[in-house]
């Protein structure tokens, strides 16, 4: 599997999140996404230990949310919410359409 796994097949957005359905910060990052009308495909982790560990392979964190605008790793929520108070968020998007 490369990096390019992460990119979303499915809906092609180019947004990928893996998540748990039980994590607050992964409810906070779907808000985000869904405020900016963006979609994206979930990768949900419960029970899923090899999905686990691939996110693990792809990012070198354990901790959900993480997530992917095309090939580039944003990383968790909070990563996301930095990059949206800074103005850059939409650059990120953008560069994924």
């Amino acid at each position: 599997m490369s990096d390019s796994d992460a990119v979303d097949s499915k809906t092609g957005s180019g947004i990928v999140m893996y998540e748990s359905d039980w994590c607050g910060f992964c409810r906070a990052a779907r808000r985000l996404l869904e405020a900016k009308g963006w979609s994206y495909e979930s990768r949900n982790v419960d029970g899923n230990p090899e999905l686990r560990a691939r996110m693990q392979e792809l990012t070198g964190r354990t901790s959900v949310p993480q997530i992917f605008f095309g090939d580039r790793h944003i990383g968790g929520f909070d990563d996301m919410a930095a990059l949206e108070s800074d103005g850059e968020l939409d650059d990120a998007y953008a560069s994924i359409r």
